[in-house]
């Protein structure tokens, strides 16, 4: 987060702030499943949750568009739970009560999640095979974003830039 602040400010400003342990408890307790210890030390410091007024109930995910990538973003809490209680691959066998998603497209196509058993970071994608282990915690996949944004305020990123203290992927 603070290379976001570094790099796309004006971005960093519109992040609410963290979530509390009385909102992450009322959600293990909804989902039933406990959120493992780095999404939850992420989401004590920043939950990203839009604000209720901002919520478009057409769409199965609302977030902050284009952070960390173009098409995607973290979710919030609330997005978490509404995801994980109505995931497009849940009732089969190819998704694990385990599995929270913390990362989506607006229609949960695709996106990362977090086992909740061992903290292992995988992807789904709708139609194809789902990954587990893709990233060995949720820290070694916030290492990689780091080292995108890294790139991208160095300029050395052809599909994202920033203006005006955004990112702007083409």
């Amino acid at each position: 987060m603070s290379l976001l602040r570094e790099h796309a400010p004006a971005d960093h400003a519109d992040l609410p702030g963290p979530a509390t342990e009385q909102m992450l408890a009322a959600a293990e307790e909804r989902m039933g499943v406990s959120l493992q210890g780095d999404l939850r030390t992420w989401l004590l410091q920043n939950n990203l949750d839009l604000p209720e007024e901002d919520v478009d109930d057409d769409v199965m995910c609302c977030g902050f568009d284009g952070f960390p990538d173009e098409g995607s973003f973290l979710l919030g809490i609330r997005a978490m739970e509404r995801l994980y209680a109505n995931h497009p691959l849940s009732g089969g066998s190819e998704w694990r009560e385990e599995w929270i998603p913390f990362l989506s497209d607006r229609d949960g196509w695709t996106g990362k999640f977090v086992d909740a058993r061992d903290g292992r970071i995988g992807r789904w994608f709708v139609g194809a095979p789902t990954v587990t282990g893709e990233y060995a915690s949720l820290a070694h996949y916030f290492d990689s974003v780091a080292e995108t944004l890294t790139r991208i305020g160095a300029g050395d990123c052809p599909v994202c830039s920033v203006a005006e203290g955004r990112l702007v992927w083409s």
